[in-house]
């Protein structure tokens, strides 16, 4: 055969796609393919799994935030309920005082006009005998036998507090002078009941204890 002869070409001379050599540009495409799908999933992950961050700015510190504003809520309605609480109790006590002295002091002269008004300042069933007790036995009494009567309270202390109702107990002192005779004088102990109405405080039990 002449040296200048074409070679025959076989099959196994003949490279497909598949038995090509692999190339750096083959690598570089490859590496680019698992970087991209290797990003797609730590965004996925991402998805699933919330950022700590975002839990607590927009989960954990509202929260915090919302407790914390309940919190000085019930305290601010506890020292407000406290205050309100001390002051009825403050009001009640300056009424009972005012009111006894009011019920048990009078003049043979005036007690027609000073024991009528301390009416005005109870309530109830405890009002109504009162006034049946000064119109048919004190103020006539007064007038008869020129009884005077001078009340004080020593002391006086709430022992029970709520919003319209405040009971007291008080420590009184009476003089009681039958015409020129002398004096007599008593002490005794009250427990008082008060009833806000309309706002003034009203007595609506008056018992010896």
């Amino acid at each position: 055969m002449s040296p200048t002869a074409t070679h025959a070409t076989t099959s196994s001379d003949i490279c497909t796609a598949d038995d090509a050599p692999i190339t750096a540009e083959d690598n570089a495409i490859e590496g680019t393919l698992q970087l991209t799908n290797a990003l797609k999933r730590a965004r996925r992950w991402r998805i699933r799994r919330p950022r700590w961050s975002h839990v607590i700015v927009y989960g954990v510190l509202p929260a915090i935030a919302l407790t914390l504003a309940v919190a000085a809520g019930y305290f601010k309605f506890e020292a407000t309920t406290a205050h309100d609480s001390q002051l009825a109790g403050i009001n009640a006590v300056h009424a009972a005082n005012d009111t006894t002295v009011a019920m048990l002091s009078y003049k043979p002269d005036s007690v027609d006009r000073e024991l009528p008004a301390a009416a005005s300042r109870l309530t109830g069933q405890f009002k109504d005998a009162y006034t049946s007790l000064i119109r048919d036995v004190v103020i006539p009494g007064a007038k008869d036998k020129h009884i005077t009567s001078v009340a004080t309270v020593a002391a006086a202390a709430p022992v029970s507090v709520s919003e319209n109702q405040v009971v007291v107990i008080s420590f009184v002192n009476q003089t009681i002078t039958f015409g020129k005779d002398a004096p007599t004088s008593t002490a005794s102990s009250v427990r008082i009941t008060l009833d806000k109405m309309d706002g003034k405080w009203l007595i609506s039990s008056f018992d010896p204890v």
